[in-house]
This record gives C-alpha cells, structure tokens and sequence, in this order.
C-alpha cells in the first residue's frame, strides 16, 4: 500500500484503546473540538485549552491522547503545555494564590511574602497543598507595579500584600471564612 493510500484509511479520531473505550464523555468532547479544528496541528494550543477545561489539569494521558489524535509526537505536546504558565500539569486547588515576583513586587518585598507562604503551608511554589485546598503560584509580572506587591487569590488582584496579610487570607480560605479583602 503506498503512503497515499495509507493515509487515507487511517482514522485521526482513533484514540489509544485505554481511552478511547473508557466512555469519558469528556473525550468525547475534546474529540469534537480536535474536529472542529479539522485534526490540524496548528490547532495544537486551542485544544490543549479545551482539554484543560474539560479535565480540569492536563494529566499524561490527555496529552497523549492529543499527540496521538493530531499525529504530533508527544514530546511535542508536552513541551508546549510546559512552556505556557496557563496550562498546568496537575490539579489546581480549590483557591490560587499568585505571588507577583516582577521587579517592583520583589523590591518591595514578594519574595518575603513567598517565603512565608512556603513555611506557613509546607508547599513550594508550583505546588498545591496535600488537601487539595491551595494552589501556590508565582508570575512573573502582572501588570501591577503601583501596588506593589501584588498578589492575585482567586482571579482578584489585591496590593500593598505583607506576608502577614496573605498568610492571614490563606488561613481563612483553609478555616471556611473567605474575606472579602486584605
């Protein structure tokens, strides 16, 4: 059979078995979306945002599952849900809290508010807790630089944060007595 051929009777929406027989209708649906987009590579991006939204984080077999239905190497994959901060490889927490470290954050104390966070809930940034509860983030600028420092929990950006502030907003997050402000 020449490539031609070949090509032809090969069937793009064919996931692994494992998955493709699992019934998720969340594959199902990411699978709609890999069509939508006519199975073409370039598409890359917008379905790994679709398939974090459907799964909540892009976990191994999601990105394979998408490799293997774009016909892109998996390493390919990967390396672009690396490289972009929106995509995350693990399940988020229930509240997220964003360090800004950016220049005028960090002079005016980010890394201070950072190092209290990591000791108070023995998590690195990056990390979330053991209970799933807190997400610990850090980015590099958000824009924010006349409130500095700045930290965004739960998509709000509040500034002129201190360690005591953003440890006092974690503790009621993990207490159930969610502040509107700091």
């Amino acid at each position: 059979m020449n490539s031609a051929s070949a090509a032809q009777t090969h069937n793009p929406t064919k996931a692994p078995s494992a998955i493709h027989n699992s019934g998720d209708k969340r594959f199902k649906m990411l699978d709609a979306t890999i069509k939508r987009y006519q199975y073409q590579q370039d598409a890359l991006i917008e379905v790994l945002h679709k398939a974090q939204e459907l799964f909540g984080f892009l976990e191994t077999d999601v990105l394979f599952y998408v490799a293997h239905s774009l016909k892109l190497p998996p390493s390919r994959v990967y390396g672009v849900a690396t490289f972009y901060h929106l995509f995350s490889l693990a399940p988020s927490g229930v509240h997220t809290c964003v360090v800004c470290t950016g220049t005028a954050c960090y002079v005016k104390g980010a890394q201070a508010i950072l190092t209290e966070l990591e000791n108070a809930e023995n998590i690195h940034a990056g990390e979330t807790t053991a209970d799933h509860q807190v997400s610990l983030l850090t980015a590099r600028c958000l824009g924010a630089c006349g409130i500095a420092p700045a930290v965004v929990f739960d998509g709000a950006v509040l500034g002129n944060q201190t360690a005591e502030s953003v440890c006092d907003r974690i503790k009621a997050w993990l207490e159930g007595k969610e502040r509107s402000s700091s």
